[in-house]
């Protein structure tokens, strides 16, 4: 139908930035605690989630044909994850982590075997960012439920993307709700 359609986490205002717990959620259809809400007909393989999360969502920031995928004249931002994502056990998913992250071609998070390549910590940002009271993710020693969100910690998503840039297209226009071109997805 020609209708845009990408994949995210809709970052710390109702959910986990983690795009592992949403990548989860479209493979089995389940939630977080294992509710299981949609038949297998209603979800995506591996390869269409993973797909909707990166070059599906890089036309919603603006950025399609610039990120998304691996090829040349696209940004070289990649992770090296914990396990393969494509052969662990579908419960296995929301428990995956990046060991190695590297964006613009430089080294922005390591750990385990990569960690004495680490940059400094960044300071948390926004300052409201739910992270800064509950501390964020850190390696598990089991199943965790990483991304249970510190609801008293959230505040209003930031006031410019209340529909005031007019150089977006409105997403529910008469009610403001955002726009198309926020590039605040976490992917």
């Amino acid at each position: 139908m020609g209708v845009p359609v990408g994949a995210g986490t809709d970052a710390t205002r109702v959910s986990s930035y983690n795009p592992f717990l949403s990548l989860y959620w479209l493979v089995t259809g389940k939630t977080i605690g294992g509710l299981s809400l949609y038949p297998e007909d209603d979800r995506f393989d591996r390869a269409k989630a993973l797909g909707l999360y990166t070059v599906g969502s890089s036309w919603f920031s603006t950025e399609d044909g610039k990120k998304g995928s691996l090829a040349p004249g696209q940004l070289a931002d990649l992770a090296v994850l914990s396990s393969d994502y494509f052969s662990i056990p579908e419960e296995e998913i929301k428990n995956l982590e990046s060991v190695l992250t590297i964006v613009g071609g430089k080294i922005v998070y390591a750990a385990g075997e990569y960690s004495n390549m680490a940059p400094p910590a960044l300071p948390v940002s926004p300052d409201w960012s739910p992270v800064k009271q509950y501390g964020g993710y850190a390696p598990s020693e089991g199943p965790s439920i990483a991304g249970v969100a510190a609801c008293e910690a959230m505040s209003p998503h930031d006031a410019k993307h209340s529909g005031g840039d007019k150089a977006h297209r409105s997403v529910l226009r008469e009610l403001g709700f955002w726009s198309l071109g926020c590039d605040c997805f976490a992917y």
